[in-house]
């Protein structure tokens, strides 16, 4: 088994453990610091290729490849596609917040299907981060930086150093409903990236290809 699965298969294993609390962050204490340092952890999607597997409900499962590219304007595009080129989706997230959709497959061209996506992709893009009403919280060995959305909030947890990103939530008031990981940095580019839900079935991992 590939070592960037097994460690979707590792995350998965703690979100079950984390459904029986009533809320895994009313202990946490407040923090000072400043809620800007963590944008150093934003990845560098200058023009990047991963190799790409998502597992969805009812045993459903897709591989190919994952092109993410920032383009002049600062916007990000994403092409999800096979090794032949069939296209799964093709996004666009815009520097300002926007979002489009130049294609997804029919089986995929449902709402709740592309806002999940959505809110993935800007979670591990590190967007819609409002450092004005953002706050920070750790507990006794991590940094939580909270950034509230209209439902919930981003959580981007550190070493209480702040100098190892540990991992990304997004979650209800009372727990996680996705976690992300993004392992082994170099030149601003994350070597791994995982996406587990916690409510039902739908993990995303994402392994860079050197070119």
């Amino acid at each position: 088994m590939p070592i960037f699965r097994m460690r979707f298969l590792l995350l998965s294993s703690c979100l079950l453990v984390l459904a029986g609390c009533s809320s895994v962050y009313k202990n946490l204490k407040p923090a000072e610091g400043n809620i800007r340092e963590i944008k150093k952890f934003a990845p560098d999607f200058t023009n990047v290729l991963y190799k790409t597997e998502v597992d969805v409900v009812g045993g459903h499962h897709l591989s190919g490849l994952l092109l993410i590219k920032t383009l002049p304007d600062k916007s990000v595009r994403m092409v999800f596609s096979n090794e032949m080129g069939f296209k799964f989706f093709d996004f666009e997230f815009k520097p300002a917040g926007g979002f489009k959709v130049y294609y997804i497959i029919k089986q995929m061209d449902k709402r709740p299907v592309i806002i999940t996506l959505q809110k993935d992709f800007e979670l591990i893009m590190m967007r819609k981060q409002n450092p004005e009403i953002g706050y920070m919280r750790k507990d006794d060995s991590l940094l939580y930086y909270v950034f509230p959305q209209e439902k919930g909030a981003n959580y981007y947890i550190t070493n209480q150093a702040g100098t190892e990103l540990i991992r990304m939530e997004r979650s209800s008031d009372r727990q996680p409903v996705v976690q992300a990981i993004m392992h082994d940095f170099h030149d601003g580019i994350p070597d791994t990236i995982g996406i587990s839900h916690k409510n039902f079935k739908f993990n995303i991992g994402l392994k860079r290809l050197k070119r």
